[in-house]
């Protein structure tokens, strides 16, 4: 069977990560890769000798013969670059998030439709052998239906990014959109049995006078028609890696908790806990989580998208509903109320 070929665009310090990934699994090539600083173009041509090197990511796409497009750049940029791989009738493999307005977002599922390719978004942790397993666990009734979700995470503040990129409003949109994102998306599927979320209030303050909407400590909090509802809380005014996912419901309920020095450790530490109502179950992580390894998953995912048209654990729809309910936080803070979700995420 033909290897899918892989364009990059982005290569700096996680679209190398990915670079690896592609590189790394037999059934793929990295045919292609963009760049705008020459020193990056320079270590991509002396990692990857066999793949065309560009400086320019739609010059990438007008050129170079490839299957699908691995999108690992700042995300004021995702909604061109895709569009114009999916009008060339290339697959999408987007970093999260998917762009940094509703609006963005909406056009870029519009165009994955109206142009009959595949499109995945980066929310690697559900592949995770560790919180992809919690999901796993709730799908089989060991907790019973989950009535709360808390996310959490404490950390050291984050990269700057390619010329300071992430701590450009402009150019990062919400800073809600950088790493709380990941934990709206998780928590959300998690209670995927509770339908869609109504309503959001959300919390933020920094110690930066001068980024005031960089928030070094945010929470968050969503509620579902049904009862049940989910808070996702974060610290960047903090040090190393330690998130933590707790679930209940009508039955027991689970605690998972991961460590590492930095976010891409690749030797954690981690734990997942289940209680089913009457006994506690220390299970056993047979495969090493953490988003490296994830990462690897999420490409052999995509080429199993490309060849046989499977679904993504991620879609579009799942994109748009993890940026929107950060765009959602955003507000609610700026706003100091609680704000409706449901209609204004709908597509």
């Amino acid at each position: 069977m033909p290897l899918v070929r892989f364009a990059l665009a982005g290569f700096g310090a996680w679209g190398k990560f990915h670079a690896q990934s592609i590189a790394g699994n037999p059934e793929a090539t990295l045919v292609a890769i963009s760049a705008p600083s020459e020193a990056s173009r320079e270590e991509a041509r002396k990692l990857y000798p066999e793949a065309q090197i560009f400086a320019d990511s739609l010059e990438m796409i007008a050129k170079a013969n490839f299957d699908i497009i691995d999108i690992a750049t700042p995300s004021h940029t995702h909604r061109e670059i895709a569009l114009t791989a999916m009008q060339k009738g290339k697959h999408v493999l987007l970093e999260k998030p998917m762009a940094i307005t509703l609006e963005d977002c909406k056009a870029i599922v519009a165009g994955a439709r109206d142009h009959g390719v595949h499109l995945a978004v980066g929310h690697e942790l559900r592949l995770s052998s560790q919180w992809g397993r919690i999901k796993d666990i709730i799908a089989a009734g060991a907790i019973g239906d989950p009535q709360y979700v808390l996310v959490e995470l404490s950390r050291k503040p984050y990269r700057t990014g390619a010329s300071g990129w992430r701590y450009d409003q402009n150019r990062v949109g919400s800073w809600v959109l950088e790493e709380p994102i990941h934990f709206f998306d998780l928590a959300r599927w998690y209670l995927e049995c509770s339908g869609d979320p109504v309503e959001l209030y959300a919390y933020g303050n920094s110690r930066d006078p001068q980024r005031p909407t960089l928030y070094d400590n945010f929470s968050a909090m969503f509620k579902y028609a049904n009862g049940s509802y989910a808070v996702v809380s974060q610290t960047l005014a903090a040090f190393e890696h330690h998130q933590t996912v707790k679930v209940s419901g009508t039955k027991g309920a689970l605690w998972a908790g991961w460590s590492g020095a930095l976010d891409r450790t690749l030797d954690p530490t981690a734990f997942l806990k289940v209680f089913d109502g009457e006994k506690v179950e220390d299970l056993k992580l047979t495969k090493q989580s953490g988003e490296v390894f994830e990462l690897r998953e999420e490409i052999a995912q995509c080429i199993d998208m490309v060849r046989c048209g499977k679904r993504p654990i991620a879609t579009g729809l799942d994109g748009l509903w993890s940026a929107g309910l950060c765009l959602v936080a955003e507000e609610s803070i700026r706003q100091k109320k609680p704000l409706p979700v449901g209609e204004m995420l709908r597509f």
